[in-house]
């Protein structure tokens, strides 16, 4: 069974990533940094007031995970009429002791000084790069640390006083479609999801991870007063169900009900495979949301 198991991953991994990177209609900085970015795809069918997605793409935060790997998926929701956002944002340095071939996980604080930005800033850049969408139908959605990136965003109202990403009042959104999300990052950390990447987001496993939990993981955000969906494959082995259930229970904690879908013989990679069924599933789970 570890056997097949294994085999699946890769066959659909590599279904994944056999999609050439589709080039965005428009490409717009949030910032300085080459990484403060935003690609822009217009819907397909050519229609007025789109409602905008908003993607963050996944990869264990690492430096060799960027945009392009979404951009088939980005492509596929244009051609079901979303006008589209895929962000950019800093990711993982590499260990000096180890090389560049060696990246740990995400920035602290950059990788969420680089969300907050963008989100903040997508308003009015979708105004002036992406006249087909409707910002006030936005939906964020992100894979795996994407999804925990999306949900963290739609939480900033609820982060801690004294955070630097809180805002005023709740993100103007239609809600949020995470796809096998990082959602409980405490329980990921155990479980030693993505290689550690968990604990080399927040610093390492010592007392300073541990303050900064309260501030990026979504589980302790809650609850949010924004629709949110969690669709998640039963087999996936990359991010188990468990961590899912994890953050969908501490909404019921919270008083909150959050939507989940859970896929039968699906794994990790096939929610944004347009090859794969589950990639349709997804889009619906979004057109719920934005219609």
């Amino acid at each position: 069974m570890p056997d097949e198991a294994a085999a699946r991953d890769e066959a659909e991994e590599a279904s994944a990533f056999s999609h050439p990177a589709v080039p965005p209609d428009a490409t717009a900085a949030y910032g300085d940094h080459p990484d403060q970015v935003v690609d822009f795809y217009a819907p397909r069918d050519g229609r007025a007031a789109a409602p905008l997605v908003v993607a963050l793409h996944g990869g264990a935060w690492r430096t060799p995970y960027d945009r392009a790997h979404l951009s088939p998926f980005a492509d596929f929701l244009a051609r079901r009429g979303f006008a589209v956002a895929s962000v950019e944002y800093r990711r993982g340095r590499a260990l000096p002791q180890q090389g560049a071939k060696a990246p740990v996980a995400g920035r602290w604080p950059e990788t969420f000084d680089d969300v907050a930005a963008a989100l903040d800033a997508l308003p009015a850049l979708a105004a002036e790069h992406l006249p087909s969408a409707d910002a006030r139908r936005t939906v964020v959605t992100g894979h795996s640390a994407g999804g925990h990136l999306a949900l963290w965003a739609a939480a900033r109202h609820v982060l801690p006083a004294d955070s630097p990403w809180r805002t005023p009042a709740p993100p103007a959104l239609r809600g949020v479609v995470a796809l096998a999300p990082v959602a409980d990052l405490g329980l990921a950390r155990k479980l030693g999801v993505c290689a550690g990447a968990v604990a080399e987001l927040l610093g390492g496993e010592d007392e300073r991870a541990e303050a900064r939990l309260p501030y990026a993981d979504p589980a302790r955000l809650l609850p949010t007063g924004i629709a949110t969906t969690l669709v998640q494959g039963r087999t996936d082995t990359t991010v188990p169900c468990a961590v899912a259930e994890a953050y969908a229970d501490a909404a019921a904690r919270a008083g909150e009900v959050v939507g989940t879908t859970f896929l039968e013989g699906v794994g990790h990679f096939p929610l944004i495979d347009p090859a794969a069924d589950a990639c349709a599933v997804v889009a619906e789970e979004i057109a719920q949301l934005a219609w």
